[in-house]
């Protein structure tokens, strides 16, 4: 039996790490400019991207879930004469449409996965189940890499979901924002009044960077710095308390919407990656893709690990 794991495109990932574990993208679309892309994932379209600097402040851009009928589409070509059992992970469905629509999109696949495997002449039944992962960017990303260690453990998908989705409430995520004012005027666009326009206001005016830290997506700002790099500092030091006190699964995730030279000259990660070795855990240490950048602003980074629950100063 083939079981596949789909992803959409806000989960980040290496993507050597996705290549190696056959991991499926579900893609989004991204309008830039009056432009409009698919982002699959494509490690050249992202590069392209960056390189192009049209994720920057200046630029308008939005996301859009697939249509239902978009996945069914996709899902009928690529998924059902691929795999036996598919398991879908969305970005947290209270941030996008992409979980209902691809709910809507398995009930339509089921309907027609029979003729469309006899067509392509493979035997057997296709079911799949559709998961809101309740999570978002690295901490997706995170999900997904735990929940392909359980596809081999031939768990049902009632079982596995379980088991997703208690691990999903023990995540704990970090964002470090390097543009408040970015964030809020996309959160005002979505109607999310999470971030005020006071305190957008007074990280522009006094060059403040808050961390927002807190389990999935609840979160909250723990602690207010004077800049970006004493931020991720303080970031990489939680992460390094977490893992010499003990992870739930020895992973920790981070997405950087930054240059890769950028990325290796952040404060604080040689001494996270050299206390992960120590410690037998495994850094996935990613580029944000195209829809998580959108959604945060270029230049923020976004940390997830699973742990019992703590304070982010413990």
């Amino acid at each position: 039996m083939k079981v596949g794991l789909i992803v959409d495109s806000a989960c980040d990932l290496p993507h050597e790490f996705i290549r190696e574990h056959g991991l499926f993208i579900l893609p989004l679309t991204a309008r830039i400019d009056g432009q409009t892309f698919v982002d699959d994932h494509n490690p050249e379209t992202t590069e392209d991207f960056y390189r192009q600097g049209l994720l920057d402040k200046g630029h308008h851009a939005e996301t859009e879930a697939f249509s239902a009928a978009q996945i069914r589409d996709l899902f009928l070509e690529k998924v059902v004469p691929s795999y036996d059992v598919a398991i879908c992970e969305t970005v947290d469905r209270t941030r996008s449409q992409i979980y209902n629509n691809a709910t809507e999109a398995m009930n339509m696949v089921m309907a027609q996965a029979r003729s469309v495997r006899e067509n392509a002449g493979v035997e057997g039944n296709f079911t799949m189940r559709v998961i809101d992962s309740s999570q978002l960017f690295a901490g997706q990303g995170l999900l997904a890499a735990y929940t392909i260690g359980l596809l081999g453990k031939g768990l049902s998908k009632n079982a596995l979901r379980h088991e997703v989705e208690k691990f999903s409430a023990n995540l704990w995520t970090c964002v470090v924002p390097r543009d408040l004012h970015y964030i809020r005027e996309r959160a005002r666009r979505r109607g999310d009044k999470s971030v005020s326009a006071v305190v957008a206001f007074l990280g522009k005016a006094l060059n403040i960077t808050p961390i927002i830290w807190g389990r999935g997506v609840v979160a909250r700002p723990v602690a207010k710095t004077r800049s970006m790099d004493a931020a991720v500092e303080k970031v990489m030091d939680y992460a390094i308390r977490r893992v010499r006190a003990g992870l739930l699964t020895p992973t920790v995730s981070i997405s950087c919407g930054m240059s890769r030279d950028e990325i290796e000259a952040l404060p604080g990660l040689d001494r996270l990656r050299h206390c992960c070795e120590e410690n037998g855990v495994t850094l996935l240490l990613s580029r944000m893709g195209i829809t998580s950048s959108i959604y945060l602003g270029p230049g923020s980074i976004c940390l997830s690990l699973a742990a019992e629950d703590h304070n982010f100063d413990d």
